[in-house]
């Protein structure tokens, strides 16, 4: 919504001059009080009691019939030359989705979609999730043999791919039993087993398929990297997704009530005050219609939850792009007149310092949002200083809670910008806790600890893994931080072995594990290092087998034959001695970290 001076509401009201903002409690109680569209009631989940929106859609297929029906004329997705309304690409999810029923696929199967940034993902998660199924998301700069644990590991009985992917699961048919469909294939002739997409998406479909779907029924399927080799699979149900979607309007309405922006507070209270008419009409239809970048990869939660998924609430438009080019983002943000743009710390890094950046027209940008990484508080100070009109934020969340967690935004965030924000209420409540699963008080650190109705049901077929981390109703994270006397949180480290590259999880388990398999590799060690563009990178200490020889460059192409090209470890160090130990005879991550940082800091020019 915009808060821009001029903009022409569809309702509009005086604003009295006593008429200020409310405070952070006053403005939440307002906007989730009875009879209102945001009102919460209690409810069991997997034999917990949690707090949920009492008038939420009741699966994801519910989401896409009202977006039909609110917004069908709007334009939605925008790929290069194409350009589709919401009634069309809905329609389209209808007509994929009564293709698969006719191939067979039933309730609760779980269908793959592996590939980057298309209409046709979109369209096959809308299809998938609309008739029962399970949409699995699966990382498309995966290799090959990466893809086939995914496929197996969950069990997917169909695929939707691109060319890219087509290639490497071609040999899967094994996996795929009922065959994979291919989005824009660049052959005439497709495997055996294959079918282009464009067919699917020309089946007649009298709507989408009206299958019997309960709020916690499993929908997706998302592949996390944690501490293991293997990415373990986080299952959500629809009302994990749809709480999180209304969360975040919520914070929204309840942060454009509580502070200064010019949006009149009177609009918001009148919208609220009509009530449950809001479920059938909400704001966003008053309004003027908003336009997002969709520049993250739709396999991950942000990309998917937080810029596609939301839309079908917001009625904004799409503008999709197939990979991440800060020049190409530039003249998307002129043409389209895009108000909003998230992605990792990285993206608006580079947006802001590309040497053509004051040549393009970016005055519609409101927003420019961050998430899976921290962002250091020097690109909060230039971001702010080259794109004075827009509004920085951050948040923080993860795969397990459907990416609500914490966030920031304004003034808040320009005077904290270390920290990732209050909690995202009002269903969610976050905890610092000791290693004894105890609370403990502000300003101390420990593990973040979340409950919220949007965590997963659980990691698929992992029931150990989940018990580790699921304590009732809590997610623990992994993740270290305090809470301030504020309620602001802040990250301080990861307990989990893990790197975080662009806003993209690795293993350094997995890395690890690549490197032993080079015959002159005895030890070795993966660890990460700060970087200023993608927040980090991946380092590795090596310690050889006596006699024998390895490089750098050596190494790096070992991995990369095994491993997707983002898990190549940026630099390699070589040390003669095995490698230090602590008392537990674990590996001294610490001391290796620092050790690097030392030697690559001597050896810059």
């Amino acid at each position: 919504w915009s808060a821009k001076p001029g903009n022409q509401h569809c309702m509009t009201t005086a604003k009295d001059e006593n008429d200020g903002p409310l405070s952070r409690e006053e403005a939440m109680a307002t906007v989730c009080a009875p009879g209102t569209p945001y009102e919460t009631t209690e409810a069991t989940i997997y034999g917990v009691s949690q707090r949920v929106f009492k008038h939420a859609p009741v699966s994801l297929r519910a989401l896409y019939e009202s977006a039909a029906q609110i917004f069908g004329d709007r334009e939605f997705i925008i790929y290069e030359n194409d350009r589709s309304t919401y009634a069309q690409t809905i329609a389209h999810m209808a007509s994929v989705a009564q293709a698969l029923q006719q191939r067979g696929v039933q309730k609760g199967d779980r269908v793959a979609i592996a590939m980057r940034n298309y209409p046709e993902f979109a369209i096959a998660f809308g299809a998938i999730t609309s008739m029962g199924a399970v949409a699995v998301g699966l990382n498309s700069w995966w290799q090959a043999h990466e893809l086939h644990y995914g496929l197996k590991d969950s069990g997917a009985r169909f695929a939707f791919v691109d060319q890219e992917r087509m290639e490497r699961v071609r040999s899967l048919s094994d996996v795929l039993p009922l065959g994979m469909a291919v989005a824009r294939p660049a052959v005439e002739t497709l495997p055996e087993n294959a079918i282009a997409m464009s067919q699917l998406m020309a089946v007649p479909a009298a709507g989408l398929p009206q299958v019997d779907i309960a709020p916690d029924d499993d929908a997706i399927i998302m592949y996390t990297s944690g501490s293991t080799a293997h990415p373990k699979g986080v299952v959500s149900s629809h009302r994990a997704i749809l709480s999180s979607l209304l969360s975040w309007e919520t914070s929204l309405l309840a942060r454009r009530l509580s502070d200064h922006e010019a949006l009149p507070r009177q609009v918001i209270l009148q919208w609220l005050a009509a009530g449950l008419e809001g479920v059938q009409r909400p704001l966003s239809s008053l309004l003027p219609q908003r336009c997002a970048l969709l520049n993250l990869p739709l396999f991950h939660v942000t990309g998917l939850h937080a810029i596609f998924l939301i839309s079908f609430r917001t009625g904004r438009k799409l503008v999709m792009m197939y990979k991440w080019d800060p020049e190409v983002a530039l003249q998307l943000i002129e043409r389209e007149r895009i108000t909003d743009m998230h992605g990792v710390p990285t993206m608006s890094w580079e947006l802001i310092h590309s040497p053509n950046f004051s040549k393009y027209d970016t005055s519609s940008l409101e927003t420019i949002g961050a998430g899976g990484a921290a962002r250091p508080a020097e690109q909060v100070r230039q971001l702010k200083q080259k794109a004075q009109k827009v509004a920085p934020g951050i948040g923080y969340g993860l795969t397990e809670t459907n990416a609500l967690g914490a966030a920031i935004s304004g003034a808040d965030y320009e005077a904290r910008p270390t920290s990732v924000g209050r909690a995202l209420e009002p269903l969610l409540k976050i905890e610092i806790r000791d290693e004894q699963g105890n609370p403990l008080p502000p300003n101390t650190e420990g593990e973040i600890c979340i409950k919220s109705p949007t965590n997963m049901r659980g990691y698929w077929n992992k029931p150990e893994a989940t018990a580790e981390v699921l304590h009732e109703g809590w997610l623990h994270t992994g993740d270290i931080g305090k809470l301030d006397d504020e309620g602001f949180l802040y990250i301080t480290d990861r307990a989990k072995d893990v790197v975080i590259r662009g806003g993209e999880n690795i293993s350094c388990n997995e890395v690890e594990s690549a490197l032993y398999e080079h015959p002159a590799v005895f030890e070795a060690s993966v660890h990460g290092l700060p970087d200023e563009r993608l927040g980090e990178v991946l380092c590795a200490t090596i310690h050889l087998h006596p006699g024998k020889t390895a490089t750098e460059e050596e190494l790096q192409k070992h991995v990369g034959e095994r491993l997707a090209k983002f898990k190549i470890p940026t630099h390699i160090l070589f040390i003669d001695s095995k490698l230090p130990r602590i008392a537990s005879d674990k590996v001294d991550k610490r001391q290796l970290k620092q050790r690097a940082a030392e030697l690559l800091l001597e050896a810059k020019p």
